[in-house]
């Protein structure tokens, strides 16, 4: 079992932590238990704890899930709002598995479930820090080609205004926006989009 000052030093490093990320025996989840109980920290999930003082970013959801399914993916709306390159706000965190992987068995941080495999699957994955987790999102250049992709169950004036705002700011080149569009099979699609943007 570890005791409170091991858990506290872990904790601090790695922002969240499981139970299981600490020890197998039940006892330290007892401990966790307890010492959320006392305020040293905050149950910020089903079986996830965090310092209270560290669970106030935006994107403390994203991190949730990344603990709770950490072969998936952040993408599409969620990547994009992350990416500060949307108007639109989803309720739910999208979330990209390889192949037919089962969604993940927890119910908060909502979430949607999206598929893709091979390249298209492992293709233009950044890894950024939210309260110190490391965090699979998606891209700008590999959203902007999943945004046309999946057009249909986000809407072609969400992919379009990605596109836009992705040249706009320049998070993308027109050549790294290319490139995602051939891997993830949309570049016939996009063509006329980029050329009337460019």
């Amino acid at each position: 079992m570890k005791t409170k000052e091991q858990i506290l030093k872990f904790i601090n490093k790695h922002g969240i932590i499981r139970p299981s990320d600490i020890d197998s025996s039940g006892q330290t989840r007892l401990q966790l238990i307890r010492m959320s109980q006392q305020g040293i920290l905050e149950r910020v999930g089903r079986g996830l704890y965090a310092l209270p003082d560290k669970i106030s970013s935006e994107f403390m959801s994203f991190a949730q899930v990344s603990k709770l399914a950490p072969q998936g993916i952040i993408c599409l709306i969620s990547a994009l709002q992350f990416h500060e390159l949307t108007t639109q706000i989803s309720p739910e965190i999208w979330l990209m598995l390889e192949g037919a992987t089962k969604k993940p068995s927890f119910d908060y941080p909502p979430t949607r479930v999206m598929h893709t495999s091979g390249k298209a699957f492992n293709y233009g994955i950044g890894t950024y820090h939210i309260n110190k987790v490391p965090v699979k999102i998606y891209t700008p250049a590999k959203t902007v080609a999943d945004c046309f992709k999946f057009r249909n169950k986000i809407g072609i004036d969400v992919a379009l205004e990605a596109l836009q705002e992705t040249f706009r700011s320049r998070k993308a080149s027109p050549d790294e926006i290319w490139e995602a569009a051939k891997v993830c099979r949309v570049s016939n699609i996009i063509r006329p989009y980029m050329e009337a943007v460019i």
